[in-house]
């Protein structure tokens, strides 16, 4: 059976001492040492893995100077910490085997804008796109562009001085840094800004700490001024880490120390906060799509671009092009970069123009396009169309389709995944394509796939290639490849790190800077931080000691995979395939991924957290002895009385122990999974897929297999075999379930609050008998009147306990001129998938396939009107049952709907809409809105479709007492503003749980689309 796993790697008796002491100070913010955070921790967006000692989320400035000022004791002089903010990282710049200093969980506070001078300050763990949200009333942005901006921080931005589209206009991160206030590893806090050298230098002058900062900057600034400019190449993207060039301006008439921060990656002091000039945001725009027939035209045609004063010139290649198609999101871009006919699309450059009028661009765009036009006619610079956008929904739909483009080029069916490990290399532009040229023969003489998107205006391209990191062979090449792209880069006058930092490439810093001018980077790291305590080993080390730089080599995530058995990784790939890109922590309250992290902000409840969790949970049992395989078959088999009762005691043992607190990594995870909605937006959301309900089913049927479940689990479990039999005494259940003694009762004993009525009248006595299903009767129809008839596949929801529904999609299937039948209830398993019983599911979903597949034969429709169960015939049906699990087909009701011809409406005085649709609906299939759309419109209807993200009731979530909190939170996110500004009558929700948290708060349940459309047709 499955093994208890035991706590493998104990926090330190030093660090356990500096906890215990931070509790005791004014400190107000979290503190974390468990196994589960630090191993969420562990990882970022890169190939290294490094386990935290601790995590610590400060609240405050103060909170950062008090764990500073304690650290500084003599005591804790060996501790050492790293700053960290969104974890987007590709080069493992915010992992650290000390202590972690995350602020993005409670620093996220914007604190003034002034709109007359053009600047905001804010705290370092407000994410680029609420800064932008927060801008746009006022007419301004923050520059500064980036793949990750939804869930990227500004700290993480100054710390690597990010940049990314429109570089070229807009510059870098550290161009935009007006102030920064920080926190010193000994606790001093200090301030920087710029200011005349004069005033720098009589603060130079003062015999302090901060005093000797300035010093040691300015002399190292000053005397060294040849070499940094001999050193440093002309280039967009200037190098990253301690900015020495930008310390003083061309005339030596101003310094700002800050320009050693912007790009330090926190080796240097804990930034805290950050006034930052912003910019207005231009009013017109156009963006021109051109087409290519390899890759190397498009590079090649960039600098063209480029003289066309764009704003930016994006790119991308066939492989990102052919990933995307395959997501979800090409169904909203698929119009705008349509295929040239008998031409094969293989580059795709994306030029953007903007500007405060449309006069001031239309020159610009007539110009180049009258250029492309005549380069497609004569066939040149393998050019083979282009399209013009000027819509701005349009234009941010191809941006999120080049930023999603960052994760989905992990989405491979191979075990060799495209990696960035030396993917943000600058060279000058004009030489960009003879660069890439050599750097794909570098990486076909290796004979390995990769793929390409960036920024070429800036000399920027990101290449990936594909390496299996479980393979000795493979990890190998990654060195030779990392060494290799270091003398190429070199031979074109470019830098490694032109915008992502240096990491765990750190190691290169002195090959590109030169032993003298690095000593002097060393010299200003032993100003700030002399103990080597803050991210040690990145960028480069202090001169007090030998300490070293961190390695290319270092530990990486692929030696703690590679303990997993390939066929276990193969069985769990839903969870193994996360590659760190962390759209999960998705900033937007309206993007329904993931809403457990969006309640809670715990990156152990969100699916990369839950996804790390699970991986070194499958790799702490590989080590314990189990066989995951076998435990699962041996878990699913049928099993004497004998047997259940040894194992029921069994069982309750072991939840004995867990009530007495002895550990099992196990409880962690179950922690995780627990909070879980199974919402299944991560399945389609994640460029990834991955997906948490499956590998959380499966979990917590292991689990379960060696701890006893809570009766709640039961309840939910069998709720499709109880609610038919209470639906039919429903006149005495009701009246029951409303008494206060029996709400008291399932609250403490089961763990539920809130349970929803039975229908009344049940549905039964609503439909006629001649809605029954006779498949006799039904095989006697000849084809014509199968066509006109359409069979309604029940569910236990609206069946049992929204019947009005069920009975309205028969009225409306009537004003059709339809004929509807009721298929008979047959239970789905969605409840005991959800539950993780997977040996009933197994037998649900296998007994109501057989009866769907028989009732596929007679050739007629089926509809369903519950999503969430509907999709479940497709997804879960189809990994469970597999072969087995035939070629039935059950429809929703608005794909089956969106095929008939609807009348105009004649009984109506409202003719606009406004539609909430449910999340299963949304990511699964993001047509939906669009389809009801067009149903209305044929009724001269108009519907409008309002973005929210989940509800927080997700089927039996938020009736767990438990859950309350979190589930009221959700729904006050993004739900109530919706609710309170529209009148309820227009207001529309398709699923049954959103409509039930709606009448649970609101005190009035919003009509399913179908309702409406029965009563006014």
């Amino acid at each position: 059976m499955i093994k208890k796993l035991s706590q493998t790697d104990t926090v330190s008796d030093l660090t356990q001492q500096y906890i215990s002491q931070l509790k005791n100070t004014a400190f107000s913010g979290d503190i974390d040492i468990s196994f589960a955070t630090r191993i969420v921790t562990s990882t970022d967006n890169s190939i290294y893995q490094e386990l935290p000692q601790a995590v610590i989320f400060p609240k405050s400035a103060s909170d950062i100077q008090i764990s500073s000022e304690l650290a500084n004791k003599n005591e804790f002089k060996k501790l050492t910490f790293g700053p960290r903010g969104g974890g987007t990282g590709t080069n493992g710049q915010s992992l650290t085997p000390g202590i972690v200093l995350d602020l993005s969980r409670h620093m996220r506070n914007i604190l003034e804008i002034n709109v007359e001078e053009s600047w905001v300050k804010v705290e370092t763990g407000v994410i680029k796109d609420q800064l932008n949200d927060f801008l746009k009333p006022y007419g301004f942005f923050f520059a500064p562009d980036l793949s990750t901006s939804n869930r990227a921080t500004i700290g993480g931005m100054i710390n690597t001085d990010a940049s990314g589209q429109g570089s070229l206009v807009y510059g870098k991160t550290s161009d935009h840094v007006l102030s920064l206030d920080a926190v010193l590893i000994d606790g001093t806090q200090f301030s920087t800004q710029k200011m005349s050298l004069k005033n720098a230098k009589k603060i130079a002058e003062k015999d302090d700490t901060v005093g000797r900062l300035y010093n040691t900057v300015l002399n190292i600034g000053i005397d060294n001024r040849a070499l940094i400019l001999e050193k440093f190449p002309r280039l967009n993207r200037f190098l990253t880490g301690y900015d020495l060039e930008n310390i003083l301006n061309n005339e030596l008439s101003e310094f700002d120390l800050g320009r050693v921060l912007t790009g330090s990656e926190g080796s240097l002091a804990v930034i805290t906060h950050a006034k930052l000039n912003i910019t207005p945001i231009a009013n017109f725009k156009t963006l021109i799509n051109i087409k290519y027939d390899s890759f190397d035209s498009a590079l090649r045609n960039s600098p063209f671009l480029v003289q066309a004063n764009a704003t930016s010139v994006e790119t991308v290649d066939s492989k990102v092009l052919n990933l995307a198609r395959e997501d979800i999101i090409w169904h909203s871009v698929s119009n705008l970069i349509t295929d040239v006919p008998g031409k094969n699309m293989q580059g795709l450059n994306m030029v953007e123009f903007n500007g405060e009028t449309q006069e001031e661009i239309d020159s610009k765009v007539k110009s180049l396009c009258s250029r492309l036009d005549e380069l497609i006619q004569n066939q040149q610079a393998g050019l083979i169309g282009y399209q013009l956008l000027t819509d701005k929904d349009d234009i941010l739909k191809i941006y999120a389709m080049r930023k999603k483009s960052v994760g989905l080029l992990g989405k491979t069916a191979s075990n060799k995944k495209p990696l960035a490990f030396a993917e943000d290399t600058a060279v000058p532009p004009e030489f960009l394509a003879d660069y890439i040229q050599e750097f794909r023969t570098l990486l076909d003489g290796y004979e390995l796939d990769y793929g390409m998107f960036g920024h070429v205006d800036a000399g920027v391209l990101h290449v990936r290639p594909a390496l299996d990191m479980c393979d000795p062979e493979q990890e190998k090449l990654l060195r030779i490849i990392s060494d290799e792209v270091v003398k190429l880069t070199a031979k074109y006058g470019g830098l490694m790190w032109g915008e992502h930092g240096k990491g765990y490439r750190s190691e290169y810093g002195p090959d590109f800077f030169g032993e003298e001018l690095f000593l002097k980077l060393r010299e200003i790291k032993t100003a700030f931080d002399p103990l080597n305590k803050l991210n040690p080993g990145k960028i480069c080390t202090p001169t007090t000691n030998d300490f070293e730089l961190v390695s290319v080599d270092s530990q990486k995530r692929s030696w703690f995979d590679k303990e997993i058995p390939i066929n276990i990784k193969t069985s769990f790939e839903n969870a193994m395939n996360c590659n760190g890109n962390g759209l999960c922590f998705n900033y937007d309250e309206k993007s329904p991924m993931c809403p457990s992290y969006k309640v809670t902000g715990d990156r152990r409840y969100s699916p990369k957290g839950r996804a790390s969790l699970m991986r070194e949970w499958l790799r702490l049992q590989t080590k314990s002895g189990t066989d995951l395989i076998k435990t699962e078959q041996q878990i699913n088999a049928k099993s004497t009385t004998i047997s259940n009762i040894k194992t029921w005691f069994g069982k309750l043992n072991n939840t004995k122990e867990k009530s007495n607190g002895i550990y099992d990594f196990s409880h962690e995870v179950k922690e995780s999974m627990e909070e879980c909605l199974a919402c299944k937006a991560c399945t389609t959301a994640c460029p990834i897929n991955v997906d948490v309900p499956t590998f959380r089913s499966r979990f917590l049927n292991y689990y379960h297999g060696v701890y006893a479940r809570p009766l709640k689990d039961y309840f939910v479990a069998n709720i499709e075999k109880t609610a038919p039999l209470m639906s039919k005494l429903s006149l005495v259940i009701n009246p029951i379930l409303k008494m206060k003694l029996t709400k008291e009762i399932i609250k403490n004993h089961i763990g539920y609050i809130d349970t929803p009525l039975l229908s009344q009248p049940s549905l039964a006595k609503q439909v006629r008998s001649n809605y029954e299903f006779n498949f006799e009767a039904l095989n006697n129809l000849n084809e014509v009147e199968k066509s006109k008839t359409v069979l309604i596949v029940q569910d236990p929801f609206t069946s049992f306990y929204e019947a009005e529904l069920v009975v309205s999609l028969i009225t409306l299937v009537e004003k059709l001129n339809l004929r509807p039948i009721l298929l008979p209830f047959k239970p789905n398993g969605k409840p005991q998938h959800v539950k993780g019983f997977l040996k009933s599911f197994s037998a649900t979903a296998k007994n109501s396939a057989q009866f769907l597949n028989q009732v596929s034969k007679l050739n007629i429709k089926m509809i369903g009107l519950d999503a969430s169960l509907v999709m479940c015939y497709r997804d879960e049906y189809n990994s469970i049952l597999k072969s087995e699990r035939g070629d039935f087909e059950v429809l929703l009701a608005h794909e089956w709907l969106e095929h008939q011809k609807f009348p105009l409406v004649k009984n109506t005085n409202d003719k606009n809409f406004v539609l909430i649709n449910h999340c299963t609906e949304t990511t699964a299939l993001p047509n939906t809105v669009n389809v009801w759309k067009n149903i209305f419109k044929q009724s001269d209807l108009d519907l409008k479709s309002v973005s929210t993200g989940c509800c927080g009731m997700a089927g039996t979530y938020g009736h767990e007492a438990k859950n309350i909190n979190n589930s009221k939170a959700l729904y006050d996110m993004s739900w109530k503003p919706v609710i309170e500004n529209n009148q309820r009558h227009i207001i529309l929700a398709t699923g049954f749980s959103c409509r039930s948290q709606v009448k649970r708060f609101e005190n009035f349940k919003p009509r399913h689309p179908i309702e409406l459309l029965a009563e006014i047709l």
